[in-house]
């Protein structure tokens, strides 16, 4: 019988932080946050998830105050879904994962670069811009195809 994954016992802050965000659908739920997704069907479709799964992803993260629900209409009540403070306090660990995925893992380039708003530039291991050396930040950058972008057929 396998034992639960479960870091609880651990002493360890990465241990601590793997039991809130330590699971796929999570990292992604937060990655299309910070691509400005905001609404449960909107999550759903960009990411090809189960509505269980995601319920339960936003469920979890707003408990844990990474994300807060909003409502955005009444009769039938929707919700938007926003980080908050903590949850955008996740961008530079987001940030570093992504440029770890690109050097071991885009044989083609990275998919995505993250470019500097102001300037054009892209986004260092620093969490600077390479052309310009400002520091950038989730508000300062933006998203665009990379090489290893892949088209739609």
């Amino acid at each position: 019988m396998a034992l639960p994954r479960t870091y609880e016992n651990q002493n360890c802050s990465i241990a601590r932080s793997l039991e809130v965000v330590g699971d796929r659908w999570t990292l992604l739920v937060i990655r299309a946050a910070f691509e400005g997704v905001r609404r449960f069907d909107d999550f759903a479709e960009h990411l090809g998830v189960a509505r269980n799964v995601l319920a339960d992803r936003l469920n979890r993260l707003c408990a844990e105050g990474i994300m807060r629900k909003q409502r955005y209409q009444e009769r039938p009540d929707r919700y938007e879904y926003r980080l908050t403070r903590k949850g955008v306090g996740l961008w530079p660990a987001m940030m570093m994962l992504l440029k770890w995925g690109d050097r071991y893992y885009a044989t083609d380039g990275p998919p995505v670069l993250v470019v500097h708003r102001g300037c054009g530039g892209t986004l260092t291991d620093r969490l600077t811009c390479d052309s310009c050396g400002a520091p950038l930040g989730p508000t300062d950058v933006e998203a665009r195809p990379g090489p290893g972008a892949r088209t739609s057929a």
